[in-house]
């Protein structure tokens, strides 16, 4: 058997099948701000519940995590957000860099990560994901993001919104889903559609396409303190705010942590079954 380079694709699988492909050092330019990324991701009958570089949004690379502003540097891709003036195209971008592998198995990784911008670093992340069978038509990912800022100087996270665009919070966990004819089903336990779970706090958040439902939920108290940032008229996604009223500081030395479990489901989910399959995910 051929031995595999340690920086290769990491292959998820469940209950035998792959579920997921995380791409650790992928190829592409300065402007979509590189950084690693699960793509495709599937349910457990094989439906692809992501998308890479769609054409509405090149930029938006399956599951993983993105911020638009740290200390003015862009981990988003794109266009930048600025204040009195709109988008703006500029030279900003940084890039996650993986560094090494602490743990590696069929079911999930330890990985460690460097954000670099302007020649220097500005963070070191520690990601963990997990990915556990729940049903025979169900599995969970489970995927959580350790910010330490390795600077001398205080550094803080923003948004569009903090940045004078209210309703643009995106930045942090962010999934980019599947685009079909028509947009997905979005609810909560108590609420439902784009407009009514867009900016809110919830335990969880569903989006239900043609044949399949993801179910996002915060697994600390600080991750579900963190506004949803959702989309489906223009396109399918779901994001999880790291700053949404405020920028989010991270004193030199300091550590934001964060963690979403997501279900991924084949078929429609109603809300009952939604919360059954959450709190089993989150109590594993």
């Amino acid at each position: 058997m051929t031995a595999q380079a340690p920086d290769s694709p990491v292959v998820l699988r469940v209950a035998g099948r792959p579920v997921g492909r995380y791409v650790t050092r992928p190829e592409l330019p300065a402007r979509l701000s590189p950084r690693p990324y699960l793509h495709p991701v599937t349910t457990l009958a094989g439906t692809a519940v992501t998308e890479l570089g769609p054409a509405d949004h090149i930029h938006h690379l399956g599951v993983g995590v993105a911020v638009p502003d740290v200390e003015g540097h862009n981990f988003w891709g794109g266009r930048t957000y600025v204040r009195d003036q709109g988008p703006t195209e500029l030279d900003n971008h940084g890039a996650q860099r993986h560094g090494s592998f602490q743990l590696r198995d069929p079911d999930g990784f330890v990985e460690e990560l460097r954000w670099v911008a302007a020649g220097a670093e500005l963070l070191r992340e520690r990601r963990t994901v997990a990915a556990t069978e729940l049903t025979d038509t169900a599995w969970a990912l489970d995927f959580t993001f350790s910010l330490t800022n390795v600077t001398s100087a205080p550094l803080s996270i923003g948004s569009p919104a903090t940045n004078g665009r209210p309703g643009a919070a995106y930045g942090g966990f962010f999934w980019r889903a599947r685009k079909e004819a028509g947009a997905p089903r979005v609810f909560t336990a108590d609420a439902e559609g784009e407009a009514s779970v867009h900016g809110a706090r919830a335990d969880w958040l569903a989006l239900a396409g043609a044949g399949w439902t993801l179910v996002f939920a915060g697994a600390t108290g600080t991750t579900r303190r963190d506004p949803w940032f959702v989309r489906t008229a223009e396109y399918p996604g779901v994001g999880s705010s790291l700053a949404s009223a405020e920028r989010l500081p991270i004193p030199p030395g300091e550590t934001a942590v964060r963690r979403v479990v997501t279900v991924v489901a084949d078929g429609p989910l109603d809300r009952d079954e939604a919360a059954a399959l959450v709190r089993k995910a989150v109590s594993q």
